[in-house]
């Protein structure tokens, strides 16, 4: 889950449950920028960790539970720089944030798109994401085939 505010300058503040953190796109430079990690904070899915005081604490069961409850110092806060720059932000289905040629093709796919509205980029990279389950489905991997979700913040 994400929930996240942004504002007309560019300014995107959010609260990040569990998701690969997002990517930064620079138009400018046709590149994923890197994120200050110090402006980023992620927690684990919701319902996974729930903060001591919580009420219902005692239905769920965590490997470690929160000491507080989330404050204004949880958010994520980021900005987009240009006008044209893109926020990438995605579930593991789509890419798991570890692979760095994976990565790279994605950057390509955004550099090829970036000019285009959000909506269109999200359609290259979604139709991008299904490719590999296709490729996934070839060699019997299916069981490596995960949910899919892109959405793509676009300074105009």
């Amino acid at each position: 889950m994400l929930y996240g505010e942004v504002h007309p300058s560019g300014h995107f503040r959010f609260v990040n449950f569990g998701h690969p953190p997002p990517l930064l796109f620079c138009s400018e430079f046709g590149k994923f920028l890197d994120i200050d990690k110090s402006r980023m904070v992620q927690f684990l899915p919701l319902g996974l960790e729930i903060p001591e005081e919580h009420p219902d604490r005692s239905r769920y069961f965590s490997m470690h539970h929160r000491q507080r409850r989330a404050n204004s110092s949880d958010v994520a806060d980021l900005t987009l720089i240009r006008p044209g720059d893109s926020l990438f932000l995605y579930t593991d289905g789509v890419y798991d944030g570890s692979d760095q040629e994976e990565r790279e093709k994605l950057e390509s796919i955004m550099r090829e798109h970036c000019r285009l509205p959000a909506k269109e980029i999200c359609k290259a990279l979604l139709e991008y994401a299904l490719e590999k389950d296709d490729q996934l489905k070839r060699i019997h991997e299916e069981d490596r085939i995960d949910d899919k979700t892109v959405f793509v913040i676009k300074r105009i």
